[in-house]
């Protein structure tokens, strides 16, 4: 039930910033979001960590400021093995800019619909 869960909350967050960037997106229509959501978790799961591991001493020179880049980097990745379901569209330095751009808006976004999920199950 939580991994469910985990990936509606996943996709809720990737509409979110398909609707306000232009430069996303996703075909399918919802079954495609869901395929896209699924596999953006299985790599924030499974591979972020490791990526995350490696890239400890540029995370801490940079204050964190580092894991932007790796939350764009896994939605690159994601991007990468959806094939024609998700879409970034522009050069690699276009790329780069529109993914850290999407990762800042499904952080804030999967934040607080986790709260929100967390609190009702406080109640």
């Amino acid at each position: 039930m939580k991994l469910i869960i985990r990936i509606i909350i996943n996709a809720i967050a990737l509409a979110v910033t398909v609707y306000f960037i232009k430069g996303i997106v996703i075909s399918g229509g919802i079954g495609g979001l869901l395929i896209v959501a699924t596999v953006f978790g299985l790599v924030n799961a499974f591979i972020r960590p490791i990526v995350s591991v490696f890239s400890l001493p540029i995370t801490c020179l940079t204050l964190g400021l580092f894991t932007l880049v790796i939350n764009a980097l896994m939605l690159l990745l994601t991007d990468a093995l959806t094939g024609s379901f998700l879409d970034i569209t522009g050069d690699t330095g276009q790329k780069l800019l529109t993914a850290i751009i999407a990762a800042i808006i499904i952080s804030i976004v999967s934040g607080i619909l986790s709260w929100f999920v967390k609190e009702s199950k406080k109640k």
